[in-house]
């Protein structure tokens, strides 16, 4: 509490973090062959990158090695999303992790409870306390995990916007400039991506319809704004795992495994390794499906102008979607599939959302609260800025145009 009120120096926040990166145990990975690389988001809303990204990355022969976790309070879990597919197992052990690497060249597997222990114990205090969104804290948390892991190269994506922990974007660019100082001061080539979550990133938010939308990605019918992320983030991957002589020719080749389709095929390939059933990258009836649907409709035509993001994953939460408490059990078919983007012109009528539900009266009470987080304008609006800046040893290079 008192670091969340009072803040720490960079120094400060440094040396917090090695001593949590020192509560724990190392995972060594050199038996892994090649450049391994990994990826970190700071959380948001339809936020699937991970998911396609480790397949397309890994079809062109870069390891790739992710530890992540489940949800908790208004980020969607990566591992209750892979969960949702039949017998997917996310707790492997370090030998069963290598092995599936060195077979399939990529891994999504949880947290090790051996790694940074004491961010576990700081993480739960922070939760029930309210002290997540503190910048050292933040810092620390990610950091001492992803330093503990033997991989060679980390990619970042620090979410900024009103369905971010960072709202602003100067805070964003401080937390990505320190944890990209703090990798390479620790031998990992480490890059920062600042990219909007001023607005779903992707078309779904939930947990089994993320795996639906991950496949729809690999299958080259992804949202533009979720495609370019991933591209984006795969590309500069590929770059730092040696695969492409700069980020932009990365990009291409991951272009290149969406159009060949051997990222699909390398998702049913990680999906099997780790007992899941490959056969919904053809058929999603395996996974959970919602009892209900109910389409929402807008009730003025004009253009989208503001969406409270963050208020869609507490209505995903209250449809059991997501975990406000540590032991909540999480429902992976409901969810909302919300396809309009900031700027989209609609008209009177149209589909805008449909809510994905098991408890008919809870899918009723969310359809008349979803309206009331869309705003129109009767004028065009400017879509957003997706991507704000790249950050690595070099600096900070900015992205777009305001």
């Amino acid at each position: 509490m008192a670091i969340w009120f009072k803040g720490m120096s960079k120094a400060e926040t440094i040396e917090l973090t090695l001593s949590m990166l020192r509560s724990g145990k190392t995972i060594d990975l050199s038996k892994i062959k090649g450049i391994k690389v990994d990826k970190h988001s700071t959380g948001g809303v339809a936020d699937t990158v991970s998911l396609p990204l480790v397949a397309l990355v890994a079809a062109k022969g870069v390891p790739v090695v992710m530890m992540t976790g489940r949800a908790l309070g208004h980020t969607g879990g990566t591992i209750d999303k892979l969960e949702s597919i039949p017998g997917f197992k996310a707790e492997v052990s370090t030998e069963q992790l290598i092995d599936i690497v060195n077979r399939v060249d990529g891994a999504i597997i949880m947290h090790s409870d051996e790694v940074a222990v004491a961010d576990k114990k700081i993480y739960t205090l922070r939760d029930v306390t309210g002290m997540v969104d503190s910048f050292p804290l933040i810092v620390s948390s990610i950091m001492s995990k992803k330093l503990a892991i033997g991989t060679d190269a980390l990619v970042l994506d620090v979410k900024v916007g009103n369905g971010a922990i960072m709202k602003d974007i100067e805070d964003a660019k401080n937390i990505a400039e320190t944890m990209v100082e703090m990798g390479e001061s620790m031998g990992r080539k480490t890059v920062a991506y600042i990219t909007d979550m001023n607005q779903p990133l992707g078309d779904a938010i939930g947990n089994s319809i993320e795996i639906e939308e991950t496949v729809n990605v690999l299958r080259g019918k992804g949202g533009k704004r979720l495609v370019e992320v991933t591209k984006t983030l795969g590309g500069e991957m590929l770059y730092l795992g040696g695969k492409a002589k700069d980020s932009s020719e990365g990009k291409k080749m991951i272009e290149h495994s969406i159009q060949d389709g051997s990222g699909l095929r390398k998702f049913g390939e990680i999906i099997q390794a780790e007992g899941g059933n490959p056969g919904i990258i053809e058929d999603f009836s395996p996974l959970p499906q919602a009892k209900y649907k109910f389409p929402i409709e807008s009730l003025q035509c004009g253009y989208v102008s503001h969406i409270e993001t963050i208020e869609l994953i507490k209505l995903v939460a209250f449809l059991g979607g997501g975990r406000m408490k540590k032991d909540d059990v999480i429902n992976p078919a409901v969810g909302i599939r919300i396809p309009i983007k900031i700027g989209d012109k609609v008209e009177k009528g149209e589909p805008i959302a449909t809510i994905l539900a098991d408890d008919k009266e809870k899918g009723e009470e969310v359809k008349t609260k979803l309206l009331d987080l869309i705003k129109f304008s009767k004028e065009r609006v400017k879509p957003l800025p997706l991507i704000y800046y790249r950050i690595s040893k070099e600096g900070m290079e900015k992205l777009f145009d305001k």
